[in-house]
């Protein structure tokens, strides 16, 4: 696998399940710390870097909407969860030495800069890293669809969504132990045998902006420097 080694703006898409560790719940400082160690590798391999995090070990607004609750006021909850996150992650790579922001889609004037595209832009060019938090801002909408949005306006090179397989199947491997891992498949296949990497919209929109999508383990030390740099276990998503 050497393809990877090319790109050199990138979107890393985190669940926010990466930020809990083995608590089950919440945001765990070791997991938190390791995460900002692995981003931190990348960027001083030299590339220039964004994230979008989830919120669901904090709060998942699909699943509170099946309970009850109102659709739009859950999403909202769950937006308010990924600027938690965001926070906690801002807050693990700074005591790296790591400068970066957060920009935040629902504006929070007190702990995060609003979303601006061109500011965002230029932090990356200074050597930031730019956490993108509150997903597109609109209830309705994954963090993956926020992810891949995001990654066709900083005009990324890639968008990298870590995991906890080390690539994309053709079922769960977790419970079927013969399923088929795939190093290369095109968006189309993706979307055509609804294999579940990210919502359809957001597969849709990097298909339809040329930006791949790298699938690999992120819970794996060392495994985005690896794959960044050509090495490691993935799979990436390409055109037809």
């Amino acid at each position: 696998m050497t393809e990877p080694s090319t790109f050199r703006r990138i979107l890393l898409k985190l669940s926010g399940e990466a930020l809990m560790g083995a608590e089950g719940f919440g945001i765990d400082p070791e997991a938190t710390a390791r995460l900002a160690g692995e981003i931190k590798l990348a960027r001083d391999a030299g590339h220039e870097l964004c994230l979008v995090v989830g919120g669901g070990n904090i709060f998942r607004g699909l699943a509170a909407a099946a309970k009850g609750f109102d659709r739009a006021s859950a999403d909202y909850m769950g937006m308010l969860a990924t600027i938690m996150n965001a926070l906690a992650l801002q807050n693990a790579l700074e005591q790296l030495g790591v400068e970066t922001r957060v920009q935040s889609a629902i504006p929070m004037a007190s702990v995060s800069e609003p979303y601006i595209r061109r500011r965002a832009v230029r932090h990356m060019e200074k050597g930031r890293i730019v956490i993108f938090a509150a997903g597109t801002g609109n209830p309705f909408f994954t963090t993956d669809t926020a992810a891949a949005l995001r990654a066709a306006e900083m005009g990324c090179d890639a968008l990298f969504k870590g995991t906890s397989v080390d690539g994309i199947y053709d079922s769960d491997p977790k419970t079927n132990p013969a399923a088929r891992r795939y190093d290369r498949i095109s968006f189309d296949k993706v979307l055509n045998d609804h294999l579940k990497v990210m919502d359809s919209a957001a597969v849709a929109l990097c298909r339809d902006n040329g930006i791949p999508i790298i699938v690999f383990n992120i819970r794996e030390p060392g495994n985005l420097a690896e794959v960044l740099a050509g090495d490691g276990r993935a799979t990436v998503v390409h055109p037809s």
